[in-house]
């Protein structure tokens, strides 16, 4: 089991590690599981990978992340020229359907808008975003609104999650309510949460995924 120092110089070295985050100034802090993340970065970028490499740790419960993303004075960008460099990246991306999704920029903060049939697309939507040199956070409102009007099966869900080979649904409830698909139960790490969850998502039918899972390394360890 780790203590606090021993997770904190993880997380430490697993921000190290990234290519894109080896010079950063990124300070970390654990307390029993919880690990906050502080300090000023040149791209959104490099703010989402410091939260992703966090996540990959074993060990880590929640993240608290305090980063703030500053750019050089040759980068800044007005919110129009934000917003036209955005939704070119949109209509590049084949898996954002066409002129689905609206865009508003304030003070380099993006918010996406609009409706989808399927998660994936919701994703990509932001992930076409998060490298624009400009952008300082990404607010995600898109809506999953499924064109399936197939009954979800709480037994499909069950099973889709049980064949992924990196997640341990041995202790995870799964219960369906109209379009909505909740997770219960314990997982391991930060990762199975998001898999399990992102698996869930790819339901047909599927408008929302309440993902309640708890993260717990020590439980599997004691278990």
């Amino acid at each position: 089991m780790k203590n606090n120092q021993e997770l904190q110089t993880d997380v430490q070295n697993a921000i190290k590690w990234e290519p894109l985050l080896n010079a950063a100034e990124i300070g970390v802090t654990a307390q029993d599981g919880v690990v906050s993340l502080s300090g000023v970065v040149d791209s959104y970028a490099k703010k989402m990978e410091a939260e992703n490499a966090a996540k990959r740790v074993i060990g880590v419960k929640a993240l608290v992340e305090k980063i703030e993303v500053k750019f050089p004075s040759s980068w800044l960008k007005t919110n129009d020229e934000i917003a036209k460099e955005i939704l070119t990246a949109l209509n590049a991306n084949w898996s954002v359907p066409k002129d689905k999704v609206t865009v508003k920029v304030e003070d380099g903060w993006v918010t996406l808008e609009g409706e989808l049939p399927w998660n994936y697309q919701r994703e990509a939507a932001k992930n076409a975003v998060n490298y624009l040199i400009g952008v300082k956070g990404v607010t995600n409102n898109i809506k999953v609104k499924s064109e399936s009007h197939d009954l979800i099966e709480q037994k499909d869900v069950e099973e889709a999650i049980g064949r992924s080979w990196s997640v341990d649904d041995s202790d995870i409830e799964v219960s369906v309510s109209g379009t909505t698909v909740t997770l219960k139960g314990m997982v391991t790490s930060w990762y199975q949460k998001e898999e399990a969850g992102r698996i869930a998502w790819n339901t047909p039918g599927i408008w929302h995924v309440k993902n309640e899972l708890v993260v717990d390394y020590y439980y599997a360890l004691v278990d």
